[in-house]
């Protein structure tokens, strides 16, 4: 089951807030009064002290988590070789505009996505499970009623914008026409006692430094991963790529290029399920036995 903290976080500083509220202008006078007549130490029901104490805590968290910053943890290798699995990222929350807590509807806008920034949003459809497997669904139903995925915030690397025209064809990539380059930087070095390092290097993953170019000219250089043997031709369905990014949508991909469920597979990405900005790696849990915390990626800023 997936749970929405944001939602949680507001329906909490409603709760509190209201309980607080209602005691103090309806309640409060009366209660007191009654003590003080009989000359007895004054104190708030529990209730009404645990809301006391805790709306302010929950506002404050709620406050920053929606319009400041607000924490993920990467849990699959789709942006490796930039974000690592177990990674801690902050999300910038004001970078594209301010919205509502749980809604997602904005209020205030402050901008929009840059080609080659990596952006949090929440997933914009459903996938099925099949025998296990995760298959794009399109427009069709699940089997089981009680398999389709819960919404969830995704992070990827905003590749097209409203108006490009995008073309993929299998490593190359194609945007208005002209070819994204990319050096290869060499094999990717990782820790084969880790599942997902064992797989890109049984997979001969090569890494390598690709150049987004920006509409103000300036240029975005990342890290991305093929692993061409991990893949079978057409496997990917490049046909979910439009030749025309749409208006008020994005065609976002993952670095790790043969590993990762994009706008490849599902189409471009609506505006209005925009999260935030991821800036900083504040954190890097490899796991117990397999490197422990990597004090080498703290601190990291995002690019």
């Amino acid at each position: 089951m997936e749970f929405d903290f944001s939602a949680i976080l507001l329906g909490l500083t409603v709760l509190f807030g209201v309980v607080w509220g209602l005691d103090r202008l309806f309640l409060y006078k009366k209660r007191k009064a009654r003590l003080d007549a009989a000359r007895a130490e004054y104190r708030d029901p529990m209730p009404v002290d645990w809301a006391r104490s805790l709306f302010p805590v929950v506002l404050v968290v709620l406050l920053l988590r929606s319009f400041v910053a607000e924490p993920f943890r990467i849990p699959s290798g789709s942006m490796m070789p930039t974000l690592d699995v177990g990674d801690f990222i902050l999300v910038n929350k004001f970078a594209y505009g301010l919205r509502l807590p749980a809604f997602n509807n904005k209020f205030v806008d402050l901008g929009e996505p840059k080609r080659g920034d990596v952006v949090v949003f929440r997933f914009p459809g459903y996938l099925c499970h099949d025998g296990g497997a995760l298959v794009r669904s399109g427009d069709m139903s699940c089997n089981d009623p009680h398999a389709p995925v819960q919404q969830q915030n995704w992070i990827k690397r905003v590749i097209g914008l409203p108006g490009d025209r995008i073309e993929v064809h299998g490593a190359d990539l194609l945007i208005n026409g002209e070819p994204v380059k990319a050096d290869e930087v060499g094999p990717y070095q990782g820790n084969p006692q880790r599942s997902v390092d064992e797989i890109m290097l049984n997979m001969g993953a090569t890494v390598w430094n690709e150049h987004l170019h920006r509409e103000d000219g300036s240029v975005v250089n990342h890290t991305t991963a093929q692993m061409p043997a991990y893949t079978t031709p057409n496997s990917i369905p490049n046909d979910r790529v439009p030749s025309k990014v749409p208006a008020g949508c994005y065609l976002v991909m993952g670095d790790n290029r043969n590993d990762s469920l994009d706008s490849r597979w599902w189409g471009c990405m609506p505006e209005q399920n925009l999260a935030g900005k991821a800036f900083l790696i504040w954190m890097s849990w490899k796991g117990w036995g397999t490197g422990g915390v990597d004090f080498s990626r703290m601190g990291t800023v995002i690019h």
